[in-house]
């Protein structure tokens, strides 16, 4: 089935030219007209009459679907969507799910049939047919991470690459064995952080050794969980996909006497608040939580205004942040027994 973006592409025009003519507005001179109608009908395409119904009746309410409220990550982000719908008159519904797909599938279907000018989505659990059904009644933009196959705007950091350097960090402190405790297997955030942590052991000739390994889940209980079985693995290091799983490991190795980053150094993933709360300060992959809000709230206006996207996969800028938790191998003391 034809899109508008199709039609755009054959007419070699913007989405935003083509949703003038459709809408019968001004601003269209009558040779782009007529290159606009030949493509619709050489296309043979359909306009979605749900879709341009919702945009003659604007609600100035925009869903952000978020899978856990009660995850520290998503304020800055929350924040940053906020302070930008509110400068442009949108009120922000959030839509928390908890982590359960069934609740994310209700809120499409509540967004279809109730309505609201956009939706954002704080990552994205559901089968992707969803989603792009949805797109078909109004603008879709998915942050945190990205969507394989599918022309969906996004908002996210490099998460292949942003591993790759905290895990190449520890290597250069001189660090061979180093555990991963990774997130949720399936999630494409998860996926991509695994592969830079595997890229940089490769790139440096380390044996990736899958006794070192761990699924997670991003929670606190998630890395206390793991750290047992990583210090009897004899880890020097560990990397852990979020902040609060590094914060779990840390409290085990308090609670049984094992002194970080003397004994074992720390990287985590996010850079939230509680990164330089916890002793020893953890070093961390600071994301642009507020900007990530920020922008992705941006292009979902100009979405639904039928402005322009230039750029439909925006890429932002990470950064490693060294702090306390980590130290050169060869200072480190000789283990404790009996973890």
């Amino acid at each position: 089935m034809a899109t508008i973006r199709d039609v755009a592409k054959l007419a070699g025009v913007s989405t935003a030219t083509v949703s003038r003519v459709l809408n019968e507005q001004g601003g269209v001179n009558s040779e782009t007209k007529q290159k606009v109608l030949d493509a619709i009908k050489k296309l043979n395409y359909k306009p979605n009459t749900i879709a341009k119904n919702f945009r003659q009746n604007k609600t100035d309410t925009i869903i952000v679907v978020i899978p856990d409220i009660t995850n520290t990550f998503f304020s800055k982000i929350l924040l940053g969507m906020q302070d930008v719908a509110n400068a442009n008159g949108y009120n922000v519904l959030l839509c928390n799910t908890n982590n359960d797909v069934e609740k994310e599938l209700e809120y499409i279907r509540f967004t279809e049939r109730r309505g609201a000018d956009g939706i954002i989505f704080l990552t994205a659990r559901v089968n992707y047919t969803n989603i792009l059904e949805l797109t078909k009644t109004c603008p879709v933009v998915v942050a945190c991470e990205y969507i394989d196959n599918l022309d969906i705007p996004t908002v996210s950091i490099n998460n292949f690459k942003a591993a790759y350097e905290a895990t190449e960090y520890l290597i250069k402190l001189g660090h061979k064995k180093i555990a991963y405790i990774n997130g949720p297997e399936g999630i494409v955030l998860s996926r991509d952080r695994l592969r830079g942590y595997k890229a940089a052991l490769e790139r440096y000739g380390i044996e990736i050794d899958e006794k070192l390994i761990f699924e997670g889940d991003f929670y606190y209980e998630s890395g206390y969980k793991h750290a047992k079985q990583i210090l009897e693995n004899e880890a020097t290091a560990v990397f852990t996909a979020s902040d609060d799983m590094a914060a779990g490991f840390i409290r085990y190795c308090i609670d049984n006497n094992i002194k970080v980053p003397e004994e074992v150094s720390v990287v985590g993933f996010d850079n939230i608040k509680l990164a330089s709360i916890i002793k020893p300060e953890l070093t961390t992959i600071a994301q642009p939580m507020y900007e990530i809000g920020t922008t992705a709230m941006d292009m979902l206006i100009k979405l639904i205004k039928g402005e322009e996207v230039e750029k439909r996969n925006i890429v932002l800028e990470h950064q490693l942040i060294v702090r306390e938790s980590c130290m050169p191998y060869e200072k480190n003391c000789v283990k404790s027994k009996g973890y």
